[in-house]
């Protein structure tokens, strides 16, 4: 064949993928000689990364990827040059060598053939735009919880890894622990009996990660960052230190507050446990204390009561001591509560049950970044795929409308409308700057 007419593993890897949506033809494991590999059985001998967002979380996942003998981190984006030199130096030192690029806009780095997989650690309002833009160029994505900032957004974005085929893991990584899943295979085989209520606890305040609590004063942008390209499709705000890096959660134009910090974490949990991955709530109300003036504009406290169909009731508040941390589940016959500290149960001796082999054994992980690169090679879905994000943070989005106009949303979880609320419907998304768009 001529060098014209070659195609490197990558390129048949995706087409073969994106000819075989939904279907069983596509064979998992590849001949070796397609490849020119005796004895191979993968069709890749490493998932090639680019990393987009390289601060406090995008850090995290570049480190675990670093870690995983199998995964190759070739190039790194971040709009702040201190951040970038960072995560460069740390690619590089791995590896032992010069070899990783560094690139301001993400555009460039997503164009690049070579990449497999594309890890996003941006703010959350600079997750739908790369991640719609990975995904139409068929790469497969790791992107941090909450998985949008608006429910909008992350209907968009299910459908774009959907149509492109992409495999999917959300930063939701709780359910790669085995406490987690325990808790929730107890509760998915009856052991309470039926559940009628769901108590998910988080997080209340604004923690100053950064150290810049009070840092409000408007200053010119310092010169590494690029700060109007970081404001992308947010509202224009004049620079402002606790504006930025990791406080940024804690202003409604970039994140969620606590309540979307969380969202991701416990009321997962609480869906996954529940078997509500695919579906939402049909009505919310809430209330929650939001400070009256300043940058840091989120809910210091919150109360959020949600309906399901089948009449669970799940309640998630921060703030308020009645709701302990994590995610409990209440039965008929008892409870299970789970948090990253511990499980506990009523009655206790449900903490030394086993499942039967014809009873629900739910996906295990051998870790959350292992998880989704063996995903990638196998093209079946990972533990946290987009719709499932989608879904778990979908309570808060609804819960934040109804903190902000202080009403019940009635929500239809099929065609995820808002029912009988204008107002409210114009809230499932935001008027993105020019010229940002979905």
């Amino acid at each position: 064949m001529s060098k014209k007419e070659t195609i490197n593993r990558r390129q048949f890897i995706k087409r073969a993928a994106g000819s075989a949506i939904g279907a069983l033809s596509f064979p998992y494991i590849v001949p070796s000689s397609v490849f020119g590999k005796p004895g191979a059985i993968l069709p890749s001998d490493k998932i090639i990364i680019g990393c987009i967002g390289v601060g406090w979380m995008g850090t995290s996942n570049l480190e675990s990827f670093l870690n995983e003998s199998d995964a190759q981190i070739v190039a790194v984006c971040d709009l702040d040059k201190n951040h970038l030199k960072r995560a460069k130096n740390m690619v590089n030192s791995k590896y032992r060598n010069k070899d990783c690029v560094t690139y301001h806009d993400f555009h460039k780095l997503i164009e690049r053939d070579d990449i497999d997989a594309i890890s996003i650690g941006t703010p959350d309002h600079w997750h739908s735009i790369p991640a719609i833009a990975a995904a139409k160029a068929v790469k497969d994505i790791y992107n941090e919880k909450p998985l949008s900032h608006t429910l909008l957004e992350g209907r968009a974005m299910c459908d774009a890894v959907k149509r492109y085929n992409c495999i999917w893991q959300t930063g939701s990584w709780q359910r790669s622990v085995s406490n987690f899943r325990f808790a929730c295979e107890l509760v998915r085989n009856g052991r309470i009996g039926r559940v009628h209520t769901v108590e998910v606890g988080l997080p209340a305040g604004h923690s100053d990660f950064a150290g810049t609590k009070g840092q409000e004063g408007i200053k010119k942008p310092p010169k590494e960052l690029d700060y109007n390209f970081w404001l992308g499709p947010a509202p224009y705000s004049p620079y402002a230190v606790a504006r930025v890096h990791k406080n940024w959660r804690w202003n409604l134009d970039y994140g969620g507050g606590q309540l979307m910090d969380w969202i991701g974490h416990h009321c997962d949990i609480a869906h996954w446990g529940l078997d509500l991955d695919r579906t939402g709530p049909v009505y919310v109300e809430g209330y929650g204390e939001y400070p009256s003036d300043g940058l840091w504009n989120t809910a210091t406290r919150y109360r959020i009561k949600t309906k399901y169909a089948n009449g669970l009731t799940m309640i998630i508040a921060g703030g308020y001591g009645d709701v302990r941390s994590g995610t409990k589940w209440i039965g008929k016959n008892g409870w299970v509560w789970v948090d990253r500290g511990g499980i506990d149960a009523y009655p206790k001796k449900l903490l030394n049950e086993t499942f039967a082999p014809d009873e629900v054994h739910l996906y295990r992980s051998p870790g959350h970044h292992r998880n989704f690169l063996d995903c990638v090679k196998s093209r079946k879905e990972t533990l946290t795929p987009c719709e499932t994000a989608h879904r778990s943070a979908t309570p808060g989005h609804l819960g934040q409308i109804a903190m902000l106009l202080g009403r019940r949303i009635h929500f239809n979880p099929k065609t995820e409308e808002i029912i009988g609320d204008s107002t409210a419907s114009e809230m499932l998304g935001k008027v993105m700057r020019s010229p940002w768009h979905l």
